[in-house]
Formats: structure tokens, sequence, C-alpha cells
């Protein structure tokens, strides 16, 4: 039960344990010939722009249309040195309704790498968010443990004090003010599932539309009809909750060099911000 060094000679009589990075599949990788947005690529890892709506992992309930049976669908399509199979090596996951960088290894070594990489939190990642409400401060930081609700497991909850859940830091930043709703920056400290939605909703600014904390109700601004039809036409512009995972940086697996990587919100996410701004400047003109 003691760590050794990569260089330490195995004697007769010691006992190995080794930790495996995933556990053995239960579910055959299906290659599927799905189109997706491929921002880099090399020998060791890939990083994609996940569309909204797609999902990354072949689980209960979606066995196709993933993201992983495209990526499986792709790597079996790529030159080879070998007959050894590609596989793609999840290091880390966004949900099927949030957009964005998502970065995957294609050897073991880039997989344990990022895996600790993460595990040390020593990757950059930002995502963009509307968010109900507006802020005192221009940034800020969000703190409590994050763990399954007590009541529904399939939703996150926040503990303040502690007692259940694991400790889970966001930072955020206002990079817009529309008024009833407000564009941010989110910085993670720590990443755990739901993270910024369920963090969001307990200060009381959920994000825009998300339906499984609270988003897409009329939380802020006024009772007027209009306003209600504005808001059900931004919804229905978005109709998932507004979150983009924005950007990545990291540390290159096989150079150790920094690399970081941008994307752009996506169309709907746009031309939501672009509504809600409109909106902000006619009701200041009011």
């Amino acid at each position: 039960d003691t760590p050794v060094k990569p260089n330490y000679k195995v004697k007769p009589g010691d006992l190995i344990s080794i930790v495996m990075a995933h556990p053995p599949r239960e579910i055959e990788l299906i290659p599927e010939n799905i189109s997706i947005n491929i921002v880099y690529e090399d020998d060791e890892i890939i990083i994609v722009n996940k569309e909204p709506g797609m999902v990354v992992h072949p689980g209960y309930g979606n066995y196709t249309g993933t993201l992983v049976n495209a990526l499986v669908y792709h790597f079996g399509n790529l030159p080879r040195q070998n007959d050894d199979e590609i596989k793609p090596g999840l290091v880390h996951r966004i949900d099927k309704n949030t957009s964005g960088l998502l970065l995957i290894a294609k050897t073991e070594m880039a997989q344990s790498k990022l895996a600790r990489y993460f595990f040390d939190r020593e990757i950059d990642r930002l995502y963009h968010a509307l968010v109900w409400g507006d802020f005192d401060e221009d940034e800020g930081t969000i703190t409590g443990h994050i763990g399954r609700s007590l009541k529904n497991r399939k939703v996150m909850a926040v503990f303040p004090d502690g007692e259940y859940g694991k400790p889970a830091i966001t930072h955020y930043k206002v990079l817009e003010r529309f008024g009833y709703v407000s564009l941010i920056s989110c910085k993670l400290e720590t990443g755990r599932t739901h993270q910024i939605r369920a963090h969001l909703s307990h200060i009381g600014k959920p994000v825009f539309n998300d339906s499984t904390y609270g988003g897409d109700q009329i939380i802020r601004g006024t009772t007027y009809t209009k306003y209600k039809q504005f808001v059900k036409n931004c919804f229905s512009i978005i109709p998932r909750h507004a979150l983009h995972a924005k950007t990545l940086g990291f540390k290159h697996p096989a150079t150790d060099r920094y690399v970081h990587f941008d994307s752009e919100l996506p169309q709907d996410l746009q031309e939501v911000i672009v509504k809600w701004r409109a909106y902000a400047v006619h009701k200041h003109l009011d």
C-alpha cells in the first residue's frame, strides 16, 4: 500500500495494486458517421467543440448518437502505423445541453497525464453563461459542497456547511449586464457534476432556461404580458440551459508546453444575447 517511483524495480514477494483509468466497458461502442466540429487534433489529443444536445458518452437511454460513437468512427478512418485500436479516452465531460470545448486523449499516456492534470487542478477552463439577475460586484467566488440532492438523485445540491458532498469553488466575472439577466464567465477551481449550474442556482441566479435548476421560469423582470412574451421568445431561441465551455488551457501531454484553445459561442446563445442586449437598451431609454 505504498506508492513507488516509476524506476522502482519489482522484487519477488511484492504485492502490486494498479489503478486503471476507467472500468471495463460494459457496452460495445458502435462507430457512427456523425458530424463533429474538431478544433484541433494530433497523435495524442483531440479537441472537439461539442454541439448542444449531443450526449458525450453512451449510457442508459443513449447507446447511439453520442460524441464517443462519432469519435470511434473518426478514429477508425485514421491512417495508423500499426493495428493498434485507437479508443477515445474521456478525461472530463460536459452535460448534454452544454455546448463547447471537450478534450479527449488518443493514447493511454495522454489519458493518464491529462487525468492527473485534472485531478491536480492544472487545467484552465472558462465557461460563459447567461444567468438570471444582476450582480452587486463585477466578480466574485461561490463556494459550497456539492452532492446529489437528498430529495432527487438526478439533481445536484449545494451544502454550505460541508457535512455532505464534495468541496466546490466557482469564480465568476460579469461580462455584460442586461438588467434582468447577466452574461458572466465562470472559472472552475473544482470539477463537480453540474457545478456551475448548481452554484448559480444556490445564489439565486440560475442559468437562463435551465429546467433542472429553476432557470426556465421568469425569475426577474416585470409582470407585463409583453415582457413575458419576450422571455418566452428567448426560451424558444435557446431551448436548453445557456451555458458554453468557452476556453481550455493545459500542458500538452507529449511536449509539456502550455496550449490554449478558444471557441465561438454557438448560434442559439449568440442570438439570445443580441435580443437581451437590444431589450436592455430600449428598457434604459424608457
